[in-house]
């Protein structure tokens, strides 16, 4: 091994010599012991990989010194583990590689090294939608229509598990990637090729950071990021600041671990935690199961940090047994991390590492909450809910307004469904879904919920039928639960029926409302309410029809369902009158937390785990009997609409084109604040009078048939139509919400893709102008891809998501920062300028940059390239086609 760390190896038990691990006590180093647990398993990684190639000795002396580097912005290499898909991000993933390997053997190379170095799991879970939400055969009829819609998608996926190596596919019906990954595929320390080793994954999707809660570092990242991870390139990162959260006191009896993530999220917002780790410790840490971390470790990209981790502890082993884990590798993993420093004992203050910044909360603070409506940091006490909505109804429009004039507040609309009379309102619940990998991974809340609906039922309580109710299980095992304890059949009483396994309505899956409440809410122009268990609430992604959304416990989804309405005080109002007249109140029917205690520990066992997982890859028949191809270049099929060989890699030469100055480009769009991906690039509806409708109508498709933007990321010419087609687009150019724009030579208002199409048709280089916190929300590498299609070649922000901005250099766009105190509105920058990017010779990490404008002003703004790696990429027109000639060479 030619590793300037090899001394450091030694066999864990001197009766295997064969299985071996680096022992990084033995580097005798204090800072060694002094380093955050998140920051060792970074320099654990860099240790073993150290070829003073990818990796240098200067990288693991840089980590070692974190608590002096940390502020100076340090790039070190970083090769995770494992990388973990799902099939929205997954799809496009294997495309790309498919892709890939024609462009190599164009260029004379290999194609078959176009192949996974780094284990992958791809999990099916984003595809299947809330079609059917009422009846015992409604998982069923989804799942029908699942491989219905994609049934081409899924045979192209088929493929990729057979032409490419070290890439494993779970099934669709299997279960929500986070859940799955933290029930099943974590291993929280490999075991693999002689050597023990910290388990940690990189995904693309940007709650991968939900397994930080086992002890398991991982984060989101682009997709095509992930793609050169899966090629063997280390992620470049730059070394993070790590924030000490610590935990203080025992929750009080009626909070749920979602009222505890929810208020963490809104006070680590306030902290500042971007670009940051967030790493918990304190004796509160001790009070908390691994699934009520992996709760707040999941929602870790809407407190806006990298990654959010919980050490391994014994409680992390005790889920390990818990989850039917094999006893005797759980044995194993314990020894590997007490060996090397990595057990944590939250309750040992000695310890506690150093932090670049400690925080505190005391969990007896937190009270039960909401958060919306229209973001996941906007926590509202369920106490001000009521108030907090009407004072939301009339403000103007905004993340807290929805502009209704005062007169308009008390307007309610009659309407006909199934054959019986009801009205709707402002505040109206017309979606309750419990959903989400957020909280069907914790058996407390799923208990909850549903002893709250046994309350419910036996108390006389009812749903009202318009109400889209919907229960969308993280696993099979929580179904096994729900019904093993008797709740299930409450819980289809109140119309919560299991409908599938996966995202669904937390993705946008929905599906269709009834079309007489549609009706009911488009007459009246109603502020019509989502309540869901998810981890996200931006507008227009939910439902088009729902403007305000909140997300909630699963026992508040029940409660608001029955309610019918978010304007109720449950302190003072019913939820409502049974048949004999009596008031309930949600205190009548809330469980306690011994209650949900007692029957976890009574049917929540590892013999559940064993029995679903151990068939996960091939309990799905339809699955099973898919068709797939066996070539190792693909054949691409020139009549699909899901699956097309992608514009990227044309033209592509060996040899480095220089970049060149960006000259007159004119602003595609004008954005404000907090532009997420799902402005950017939908994952939801196709709508009907939408450019990307249009093409798929010309291919001879039916609406019925166009399935969603999500469904449909393997095809460019359906993408590049999607980008920025959010109906809920607010663009400065337009006075209205919608994915329009005004193309300025002509002055014309036109969709955003028609008007892209002509600015490239006449030679126009587009760029586009934002505020703060662009790109946040989902790691969605086709909100980079999109406007690269439709030539926008650099974006100037005042902030960035952080996997966004990576994305962006991924695709060669430029990621171009204000400087601190300015911004479009300092500047004087209308957008109807025409803008030049001058780009020197030599470019550096993060330099400033010149930009003139047609006007005679000039003005500069920092490139936000910040790493020399991701200067190579740029250099190379983004990432993939450096390495297509990495490979070709």
């Amino acid at each position: 091994m030619s590793n300037h760390f090899v001394r450091l190896v030694e066999p864990l038990d001197p009766k295997e010599p064969l299985k071996k691990f680096f022992n990084l006590n033995k580097l005798e180093d204090a800072r060694y012991a002094r380093l955050p647990f998140s920051i060792r398993v970074l320099l654990e990684a860099a240790i073993r990989n150290c070829d003073d190639f990818l990796v240098k000795k200067e990288d693991v002396e840089n980590i070692l010194n974190w608590k002096v580097v940390q502020y100076k912005n340090v790039e070190v290499p970083f090769k995770p583990a494992r990388v973990i898909l799902q099939d929205f991000t997954g799809v496009p993933a294997v495309v790309d590689f498919a892709a890939m390997r024609d462009a190599v053997k164009k260029l004379g190379g290999d194609p078959e090294k176009i192949n996974p170095i780094c284990p992958a799991d791809l999990v099916i879970d984003h595809s299947i939608q809330v079609d059917f939400n009422r009846g015992s055969d409604s998982l069923q009829k989804n799942q029908d229509l699942e491989f219905e819609r994609n049934k081409e998608r899924f045979e192209f996926l088929k493929w990729g598990s057979q032409a490419f190596q070290n890439m494993r596919i779970i099934p669709p019906g299997s279960g929500i990637i986070h859940q799955v990954n933290l029930e099943y595929l974590a291993r929280v320390v490999f075991d693999q090729d002689g050597y023990y080793y910290p388990d940690s994954v990189v995904g693309t999707d940007s709650h991968t950071t939900m397994i930080d809660g086992l002890g398991v570092l991982g984060w989101g990242v682009g997709g095509i990021e992930a793609e050169a991870v899966m090629l063997g390139q280390p992620i470049s990162m730059v070394l993070p600041e790590v924030v000490g959260y610590k935990l203080l006191g025992n929750p009080q009896p009626l909070v749920t671990s979602t009222d505890i993530v929810l208020t963490i999220t809104k006070h680590l917002r306030q902290v500042g935690v971007v670009g940051k780790f967030v790493e918990f410790f304190g004796p509160g840490v001790a009070q908390l199961s691994i699934a009520d971390r992996a709760t707040i470790a999941n929602m870790c990209p809407e407190y806006g940090a990298t990654a959010a981790y919980f050490p391994v502890d014994d409680i992390s082993i005790g889920y390990l047994m818990q989850t039917g884990r094999d006893k005797e590798n759980v044995m194993c993993t314990r020894k590997y991390l007490e060996a090397v420093g990595m057990l944590r004992d939250f309750k040992n203050s000695a310890q506690d590492p150093d932090f670049t910044q400690v925080v505190e909360l005391d969990l007896h603070t937190v009270v039960p909450c909401c958060s919306g409506p229209k973001r996941p940091q906007d926590k509202v006490a369920v106490s001000d809910m009521k108030k907090d909505f009407e004072t939301c109804l009339g403000a103007k429009q905004g993340f807290k307004g929805f502009q209704i004039a005062p007169d308009f507040h008390n307007n309610k609309v009659k309407f006909t469904f199934e054959g019986c009379d009801f009205e709707l309102a402002h505040g109206s619940v017309v979606i309750a879904a419990i959903t989400s990998c957020t909280n069907t991974s914790n058996p407390s809340v799923m208990l909850g919920a549903g002893l709250l609906a046994k309350k419910a039922v036996e108390a006389g309580l009812t749903v009202k039928p318009y109400v889209k109710t919907s229960l969308s299980p993280g696993s099979g095992v929580v179904t096994y639960y729900l019904r093993e304890s008797g709740v299930m059949h409450y819980l289809s009483q109140l119309g919560f029926d299991v409908v599938g396994y996966g995202c669904m309505t937390c993705i946008g899956n929905s599906g269709p409302l009834p079309e007489s409440v549609v009706e009911a809410i488009t007459k009246g122009d109603l502020v019509a309410v989502g309540v869901l268990s998810g981890n996200r609430n931006f507008e227009g992604r939910v439902h088009p029809n729902t403007r305000a959304n909140y997300l909630a416990s699963p026992p508040l989804v029940i409660a608001y369902a029955i309610a019918g309405t978010i304007r109720i005080d449950f302190e003072k109002e019913p939820l409502g009158i049974n048949a004999s007249g009596k008031k309930i109140f949600l205190k009548d029917i809330w469980p306690t937390r011994n209650e949900i205690q007692a029957v976890e520990h009574q049917f929540v066992i590892p013999g559940m785990f064993k029995e679903v997982y151990q068939k996960i890859e091939t309990v799905n028949k339809s699955w099973n009997a898919l068709d797939a191809p066996s070539d190792k270049l693909y054949t691409w099929n020139p009549k699909s609409t899901y699956i097309k060989s992608p514009p990227f890699f044309d033209g592509l030469t060996l040899a480095l084109q220089t970049p060149k100055s960006i000259e007159d480009a004119y602003v595609l769009l004008s954005f404000g604040d907090s532009v997420t991906t799902d402005h950017i690039s939908p994952a939801g509806n196709i709508a009907r009078n939408s450019p990307a409708a249009r093409y798929l109508t010309s291919r001879g498709l039916t609406p019925r048939e166009f399935n969603s933007y999500g469904s449909r990321r393997g095809n460019d010419a359906v993408m590049a139509r999607g980008t920025f087609a959010n109906i809920r687009l607010v663009n400065k150019f337009i006075n209205k919400q919608g994915p329009q724009t005004v193309h300025f030579p002509s002055g014309e208002t036109l969709d955003v893709f028609d008007a892209a199409e002509r600015y490239k048709q006449a030679g126009h280089p587009l760029i586009v102008l934002a505020g703060k916190e662009y790109g946040a929300g989902s790691s969605r590498d086709w909100a980079a891809k999109g406007p690269f299609l439709l030539g926008v070649k650099a974006v100037l922000a005042e902030s960035y998501e952080r996997i966004h901005r990576s994305n962006l250099v991924g695709m060669g766009v430029i990621p171009l920062q204000y400087l601190p105190g300015e911004d479009a509105e300092t500047l004087g920058l209308t957008g109807r300028e025409r803008y030049t990017i001058i780009l020197p010779e030599k470019l550096k990490p993060q330099m400033n940059v010149q930009i003139k404008l047609d006007t005679g002003k000039t003005f500069h703004a920092t490139m936000r390239f910040d790493t020399d790696v991701e200067l190579t990429y740029f250099h190379n027109g983004g990432i993939l086609n450096y390495m297509i000639r990495k490979m070709a060479s």
